[in-house]
């Protein structure tokens, strides 16, 4: 008797740490960062995307993750943590005031912009997810270029 509750014991513990072990999905992080900023004033807030279609978004609804950095001696960096394997895509934005919007004049931005893959923008270089993402299936540090206009 004392056997056999032994045996279901055993069994039950070892199906019980099994569970743990499978079925966990391996996450990463991302590290991203920023420099040559014109001043230190304000945050620099980080959009993270991973989805179609989800930049442009100058609105910043369609984020999947959203992180503000302090400004030091005109860098800033964030990392991203338990992030499944996927496709990603950053934008950032020097906010100065920071009020988490982009400022504008008549049609530019007053404040600075970046995304990922991206050292300029233009009429004919718009941002867009599939131009800006990238394979995130290791732990990553990606440097995002600031552009003023």
């Amino acid at each position: 008797m004392k056997a056999t509750i032994f045996i279901i014991l055993t069994v039950g513990l070892c199906f019980f740490l099994c569970s743990f072990s499978e079925n966990q999905a391996e996450t990463y992080t991302l590290t991203v960062k920023v420099e040559n900023l014109r001043n230190s004033k304000g945050v620099v807030q980080f959009a993270l995307y991973n989805k179609d279609n989800s930049i442009p978004d100058e609105d910043y609804k369609k984020y999947y993750r959203l992180e503000k950095a302090k400004i030091v001696n005109g860098k800033s960096e964030i990392t991203f943590k338990s992030l499944p394997q996927g496709r990603y895509a950053v934008n950032i934005l020097h906010d100065e005031n920071n009020n988490g919007k982009i400022d504008k004049g008549l049609l530019l931005p007053k404040e600075g912009i970046g995304f990922s893959n991206y050292q300029s923008i233009g009429l004919r270089n718009r941002p867009n997810f599939s131009k800006a993402s990238f394979e995130l299936n290791a732990d990553k540090t990606i440097d995002v270029t600031v552009i003023y206009m």
